[in-house]
């Protein structure tokens, strides 16, 4: 029979364990929010500049998105402020219209200031069909507007969708 003091260090072991992977998948995730960042502003100069006058940004490294009349997406990414992960957010889309294939792509969202900012980390935030997303090439990101605080900027990594539909984006909050 094992006795407590074996059944506590075993269990201690487990939560230093659980702490590391925990640590590991958030090394891992800034290091692919950094490469994503890396990626939009080789694509658009001009998303550098537009990322020093945020409040903060998301941004989703890798969003899967499929459909077949009825569609959904998928990413996990950070919320960075000041150069820094403050939490780890995912987001969800569900989508209704004419649609068929499968995609993924990476989504930065720009708040303008610090309001927006802290309603999305306050995880009263959702997208509306209204808000628009645009596509991330030389100097798109500086001709785009805010739009009630937040500016959205997508790019294509791969797959092919053909998409005339509506939906919206929800968004998760986990505050490091």
């Amino acid at each position: 029979m094992m006795n407590i003091k074996t059944l506590l260090t075993c269990t201690a072991m487990s939560l230093c364990l659980v702490a590391g992977a925990a640590a590991d998948d958030k090394s891992r995730l800034t290091e692919e929010v950094q490469e994503g960042r890396a990626e939009f502003v080789k694509k658009d100069a001009s998303i550098a500049e537009e990322l020093s006058k945020a409040a903060g940004y998301a941004l989703f490294p890798g969003v899967g998105k499929g459909g077949i009349g009825i569609g959904g997406a998928r990413g996990t990414g950070q919320v960075v402020v000041n150069g820094s992960p403050v939490a780890k957010t995912t987001m969800t889309q569900v989508t209704v219209g004419l649609q068929l294939g499968g995609q993924k792509y990476r989504e930065l969202i720009l708040f303008q200031d610090k309001a927006a900012l802290d309603k999305f980390l306050e995880g009263k935030f959702t997208m509306a069909a209204q808000v628009s997303a645009v596509a991330a090439a030389s100097g798109a990101a500086a001709n785009a507007k805010y739009a009630n605080g937040v500016k959205v900027i997508t790019m294509a990594v791969g797959g092919l969708m053909y998409e005339a539909s509506v939906g919206g984006q929800k968004f998760g909050i986990e505050k490091y």
